[in-house]
């Protein structure tokens, strides 16, 4: 069953009847697209000179991104796509997760290696438990002011909690602390070393079968975790799709969509709006928890550096390239943010300098400037590719304020679920076909 609330768009009305059927599935959009950046990245690797092993890691950092974006994604749309809630925070909840899932299982002191912080040395398993409890407690004080607070300043209060967080974790006075006789500690500004990957400890060994395979066909070996570790996140996030879909499509999802549309009026029928908000927000914070586990711990290193306002409008950027209310548009705005705007100018400047012989550097935006005054426009593009984050920023406001005038809604906007399991539109049209035919046979009988 599809996500979105119609079958039909404008895509499906300019294809003949049997691809309309094909493209009417949500899983053969989110593949045509994902299968359209991937053409796009061979044929830059190609351009690069990249060997299979180039461009096997090529796809597989692009994918790593992606699925991990498409996640979060998928929890910004349940907050604002179904249920309303402008949470600008979601860096606040992965740090949540991730810092208390590192404390949790790094040794207890004296049995930590000496100059590393220790933990409670509890078991990894039970310690990203903990992560997404406390994620999900974060959540829940956080939401707490939705039952007072409207949009815009619930916004705020979410961004406060995430700046919170971030403020504390770096606090010198929780670089290590005690707390009962047990001594933890967050690292502060220096960051903590987190707990090791398990997908790539179990390619670390020596012997691996498989890793040798992959040897024997000239391809590095190390890509064999990197590639394994992207496949469990994909499978993660097809639990988080359905998780979602499936919650959207129960009885408690069409009170979340009805509160959407019209929290008043949903009052008016006797439902709790704000234990049913408060409750999708901790389900959404409990993955993000789970996300920055998986996310930023498995880099094996954490800092408060990390979890920036900018990581959250990034996420925002794929939800509004999708449309807001759809999951299917979401994964697919993510797969385009990604393909094109994030690692997009990475690539342009890989290829500029492979193919433009160009000399010298312009580290400044005045000196850019005044060699385009001079007539040199060669100033400019040497700065533009020394600043490539300011490019994908500048993209970023770019890809957004054409979007937002050519498609406000966004690419599948225009599909957003509605609050009633049946579909209203269709009775009112069939009943009125039926009337407009018992009216013909009514004059026939006359």
């Amino acid at each position: 069953m599809s996500d979105d609330a119609t079958a039909g768009g404008p895509v499906e009305a300019r294809l003949p009847a049997w691809a309309a059927d094909y493209w009417a599935n949500d899983l053969v959009k989110i593949g045509a697209t994902l299968a359209a950046v991937y053409a796009v990245y061979l044929v830059i690797g190609a351009l690069l000179g990249y060997d299979l092993s180039g461009q096997l890691n090529s796809l597989r950092r692009l994918t790593f991104l992606i699925v991990l974006y498409s996640i979060a994604a998928l929890v910004v749309n349940l907050h604002w796509g179904y249920s309303g809630l402008f949470n600008i925070g979601v860096v606040g909840f992965m740090a949540t997760g991730v810092y208390t899932t590192t404390m949790l299982s790094r040794p207890l002191q004296g049995q930590n290696p000496t100059g590393t912080l220790p933990g409670l040395g509890l078991p990894f398993p039970v310690a990203v438990v903990g992560g997404v409890l406390a994620a999900a407690a974060v959540g829940y004080v956080a939401a707490l002011p939705s039952l007072r607070l409207r949009d815009d300043y619930f916004a705020i209060v979410t961004l406060a909690f995430a700046e919170i967080i971030r403020i504390t974790v770096k606090a010198s006075e929780l670089q290590e602390f005690t707390v009962f006789g047990v001594t933890l500690g967050t690292g502060g500004g220096r960051g903590i070393r987190t707990y090791p990957n398990p997908v790539d400890e179990f390619f670390a060994g020596p012997g691996q079968p498989v890793v040798e395979a992959v040897s024997a066909l000239g391809v590095d070996g190390s890509l064999v975790a990197g590639w394994a570790f992207v496949l469990v996140l994909v499978v993660l996030l097809a639990g988080v799709y359905l998780l979602i879909t499936r919650l959207a499509e129960s009885p408690f999802g069409r009170v979340l969509k009805a509160i959407r549309d019209d929290e008043q009026a949903t009052l008016g029928l006797a439902k709790d709006t704000a234990s049913f908000k408060i409750r999708a927000f901790i389900v959404g914070c409990a993955v993000l928890g789970l996300l920055g586990i998986v996310w930023q711990g498995s880099q094996g290193y954490v800092s408060p550096s990390l979890f920036i306002p900018q990581l959250t409008f990034f996420i925002w950027i794929a939800v509004i390239v999708g449309g807001a209310g759809s999951n299917t548009g979401s994964i697919v705005g993510t797969i385009l943010f990604v393909g094109v705007v994030y690692l997009g100018p990475d690539y342009l400047r890989r290829l500029v300098e492979e193919y433009v012989s160009l000399s010298g550097s312009v580290p400044t935006f005045p000196g850019a400037v005044g060699a385009l005054a001079g007539g040199d426009p060669q100033g400019v593009l040497l700065y533009t590719l020394d600043q490539t984050s300011t490019l994908r920023v500048v993209l970023t406001g770019v890809f957004l304020v054409w979007l937002l005038r050519t498609n406000p809604d966004g690419l599948f906007g225009d599909r957003r679920e509605i609050a009633s399991s049946i579909d209203l539109e269709d009775r009112v049209e069939r009943r009125r076909a039926r009337g407009d035919a018992d009216g013909q046979e009514g004059g026939g009988s006359e």
